[in-house]
């Protein structure tokens, strides 16, 4: 069967009147001659396997789609079994093997091939593994085979061996291999990202950020896999080559190390504007404190983008750390009841963040524990409510403020002032109601004019304050404080019973 026969009945075949021309215009047989082309293959790289060849002569038809600009590559099976990877571009001659580095590639950072000897490594594995190999195009059909270095019968190279076209007017370059597995063109296709099932989050000016869909993240440089991460969050396809992997990127694609690349996929990450990404990536730093993140949020400047971007997208997000979890719960209770998202992030990064903050304007802010705290006490203005405005039964509790006081050896040396307010913060909707709160900055205890319906409750709050006051110290737990609180406040109000008695 013609080379036109199998590829009119491939399903691959996308265009066959631009790939060949019609049977009525072929020209008529001419006697071909036969000339041998050495190789000059010094090292056959012994651990690349057929699909790595098969990869190779993949790319090249890529590539040349892209810089030509004409119609997806082909890749079909024929009657005879044999595979056939098609392009539809300048068409393939045997000056293309004299090559050591390609001009044209290396010009263009879109390709994916960057040093033209490929082809030749491909060939060589090809041969070694037993595949015939036929390239076919409007310059001629080449063939692979062993012969003699031209001058040393004793040395035995690859050469290619060169016929006239049957087909001058031919469009493309059509690779047949006879041998080649379904398996190893799996495996080939399976080393580019547009043969992948890759779903794409987002596109930007250095590359792509894609789900990751599998126990292993994958990393492609224009489309083409040349790392797994078993530890990232996404997949990645690097579009702008930077000097670092330009250096990284070898014959055998293979050892690209993750120290060439980080910084383009930091440049993806910096580049995302996606709420899909953005939030993967603050969803995962959720789970630092387990040891279980993504590496990925390894990387600070990586966390302090993501905060800043979720910061845009939430507004009502505030960052907090671990310790501030622990150790001050009561302000992030009121940070939960201002109707915020309280998000976790290392104590390294709220540092850096707060750092940043210092020197930022306010609308450029991204808000923290201390950042939230700096802002409700520039907006909170409490109402003080005076001895004259209250009630007789409040201002008779009110009263045993001194008594209350001389429990604990009298007011608290850092507490200026005590006083009664209606409302403490802008925002109270919670079953954990602030009732009293030790302002260090204004050396003042602010208690809730509801306390001074109880004499346990108002003593119970003052006590409770004064030992912030004195002490320095924020709440412990919530819960404790709560019992605390109403356990003195009983104490208190017992005895001052007591003593009026």
């Amino acid at each position: 069967m013609s080379l036109f026969d199998f590829i009119k009945k491939s399903d691959g075949a996308r265009d066959i009147n631009n790939f060949v021309e019609s049977p009525a215009q072929k020209l008529e047989p001419t006697v071909q001659s036969e000339r041998e082309f050495d190789l000059n293959i010094e090292k056959i790289l012994e651990n690349w396997e057929i699909h790595h060849a098969v990869r190779e002569i993949i790319a090249n038809a890529l590539d040349e789609q892209i810089i030509t600009g004409t119609a997806d590559i082909s890749i079909f099976k024929d009657d005879r079994d044999c595979w056939h990877i098609v392009d539809y571009g300048r068409g393939l001659n045997y000056h293309h093997l004299t090559q050591n580095e390609n001009e044209e590639k290396l010009k263009n950072d879109k390709l994916i091939g960057r040093f033209g000897v490929g082809l030749k490594d491909a060939l060589a594995t090809l041969y070694r593994h037993g595949v015939k190999v036929t390239i076919t195009s409007k310059y001629g059909i080449i063939t692979l085979k062993q012969a003699a270095k031209s001058g040393f019968d004793d040395i035995v190279t690859l050469h290619a061996e060169i016929k006239n076209p049957e087909n001058p007017n031919m469009v493309g370059t059509d690779f047949c291999l006879d041998g080649c597995s379904d398996k190893d063109i799996d495996n080939a296709k399976a080393l580019f990202l547009k043969f992948s099932d890759e779903t794409v989050l987002e596109r930007t000016g250095y590359g792509d950020v894609l789900k990751n869909n599998g126990e292993y993240a994958n990393i492609y440089i224009n489309g083409v896999k040349v790392a797994e991460e078993p530890n990232f969050l996404f997949s990645y396809n690097i579009a702008l080559l930077n000097s670092k992997i330009k250096r990284a990127l070898n014959r055998e694609r293979t050892a690209v190390g993750r120290s060439a690349y980080t910084d383009s996929v930091k440049n993806i990450l910096f580049n995302c504007e996606s709420e899909a990404v953005i939030n993967a990536l603050t969803s995962d730093l959720q789970k630092f404190s387990y040891g279980s993140k993504h590496d990925e949020l390894g990387w600070s400047d990586v966390i302090i983008h993501a905060t800043r971007k979720l910061s845009k997208i939430q507004s009502k997000a505030v960052f907090v750390t671990p310790e501030e979890l622990e150790e001050s719960p009561s302000v992030i209770d009121e940070i939960k009841r201002s109707g915020n998202n309280v998000i976790t992030i290392p104590s390294n990064i709220a540092n850096k963040i707060n750092e940043q903050n210092s020197r930022s304007d306010k609308n450029d802010r991204i808000i923290t524990t201390s950042q939230f705290l700096s802002e409700q006490k520039e907006r909170f203005k409490p109402t003080i409510i005076s001895r004259d405005e209250l009630t007789p039964e409040e201002r008779a509790v009110y009263d045993k403020t001194d008594d209350i006081l001389r429990l604990i050896g009298g007011k608290p040396a850092q507490v200026m002032s005590i006083e009664i307010v209606d409302k403490i913060y802008e925002f109270e909707a919670s079953s954990f109601e602030t009732v009293g709160l030790w302002q260090s900055h204004e050396r003042r205890i602010l208690i809730k004019r509801k306390q001074l319906s109880d004499l346990s409750e108002y003593a119970g709050t003052l006590l409770h304050e004064c030992a912030h006051a004195s002490s320095g110290a924020d709440d412990v737990s919530r819960i404790f404080e709560l019992k605390l609180t109403k356990i003195i406040g009983k104490l208190a109000g017992d005895l001052i019973m007591q003593s009026t008695h």
